[in-house]
């Protein structure tokens, strides 16, 4: 098997528009979660979510073609143009054939379904654009940047609810472990702050009702949690062989080590009691990356800030880890950027491969009344400096599926 390496990273995030920034904001505990501006929900019991402000599309996009374009394309756009711009590729030199493409999305245009579905019921069949399904479709994120990046390598998108992003990480690295490709741009996108999911997540009692308190409304581990905060962006890496890396004298950031999935075949939503398919998939990484428990310098949680989610979490890792998970460092920084669902694992990935090369954990914040139950230390309110040789990442999502990363030092 060919050796992985990431050789660059990008990020569009509640907390920032750049990887920097947004590691930056969260290791300060700055977050991203304030009332919704993208529609009217003054009359919503969920009034609050984690937005990414202030991206210009014409950064990224010709006016022209912003029509074709969902926001959680342009989101997974500037994150990979970032992210290409970090790794200091020269794609006109590259095989384009051994340049691939895995972004996912977790729901896709639902913003532009929800758009069309209106101008349908007001105007009839004239009502909808022809581009209606080009711009909705969720492979169009992976299929936009391979049009805009000129890259003709493998292109996929998966899509596994809230373990997307780590999905089409651990996917990607296969492809080049395999010799499919040399590069992978890889991650997930996500943008659907929309009126249709808040109801959707609302009624199914998931999200916070915070609303008055929208900074402190994302409590992972904390007894006081009363759901999840929807957010949106887009977390990108660029993966790479090891020897064309090495090659073209990149900056290599992390080796990826390991990757482990499964599902807990136990209901469509909610997590199986013992956490079993987490369990197997933390494992199944560890196996993959050759390291023993006591390894992982620092866990990046699922940490969902909802109350089943961050027990059986919490009783997972402790099936991995043994004794080891009570010295573990652990953290969730949805507690900063929300939860960006089918974004969530590529932004995390991002996070999890910056804590390596910064040497330093994000706080879980908010975390002022640790849950009985959740009794381990989850880095809570403020940044810890140390050497991080070796992370995990954890993402889960909806109908049992689990995907789980590990990132090295090199």
């Amino acid at each position: 098997m060919r050796r992985v390496v990431v050789t660059g990273v990008g990020a569009v995030t509640p907390v920032g528009l750049t990887s920097k920034e947004s590691f930056d904001n969260a290791c300060k505990g700055i977050s991203g979660i304030d009332k919704i501006t993208r529609f009217d929900a003054s009359d919503y019991t969920v009034q609050i979510a984690g937005e990414v402000k202030g991206l210009n599309p014409l950064e990224y996009v010709e006016k022209k073609e912003l029509k074709k374009v969902d926001l959680f394309t342009l989101y997974a756009i500037a994150a990979t143009k970032e992210a290409l711009d970090n790794s200091g590729l020269d794609l006109s030199r590259e095989n384009p054939f051994m340049v691939g493409v895995s972004i996912g999305s977790g729901i896709g245009g639902l913003a532009t379904i929800e758009k069309y579905n209106e101008s349908l019921l007001k105007r009839g069949q004239k009502g909808v654009s022809p581009f209606f399904i080009p711009v909705a479709v969720i492979n169009m994120a992976a299929g936009n940047v391979a049009i805009k990046f000129k890259v003709k390598g493998p292109n996929f998108s998966d899509v596994t609810a809230c373990a997307t992003g780590t999905h089409s990480i651990g996917l990607a690295a296969r492809c080049i472990a395999y010799g499919d490709a040399d590069v992978m741009i890889c991650g997930g996108t996500e943008s659907t702050i929309t009126p249709l999911a808040v109801s959707g997540f609302a009624n199914m009692k998931a999200l916070s009702t915070r609303n008055d308190e929208p900074q402190k409304a994302s409590r992972p581990f904390d007894k006081d949690r009363d759901g999840f905060i929807i957010g949106e962006g887009a977390g990108i890496l660029i993966l790479e062989e090891y020897e064309h890396a090495k090659k073209r004298g990149a900056d290599i950031l992390a080796e990826f080590a390991g990757f482990g999935m499964s599902d807990d075949a136990y209901h469509f939503t909610a997590p199986d009691p013992e956490g079993e398919g987490a369990t197997r998939a933390m494992q199944m990484a560890l196996d993959d990356a050759k390291l023993n428990p006591d390894s992982i310098d620092y866990l990046n949680a699922h940490g969902t800030s909802t109350h089943f989610n961050d027990i059986i979490e919490t009783k997972a890792i402790k099936k991995v880890f043994g004794d080891y998970a009570y010295k573990l460092t652990i953290s969730s920084t949805k507690s900063v950027t929300g939860h960006l669902l089918g974004a969530a694992g590529g932004v995390e990935a991002v996070f999890s491969v910056l804590a390596i090369k910064e040497g330093v954990v994000p706080p879980t914040m908010n975390l002022d009344n640790p849950d009985e139950e959740c009794d381990l230390f989850y880095t809570p309110n403020e940044a810890l400096r140390k050497e991080i040789n070796v992370v995990m990442s954890n993402s889960f999502g909806f109908g049992g599926t689990n995907a789980v990363l590990i990132f090295k030092k090199i």
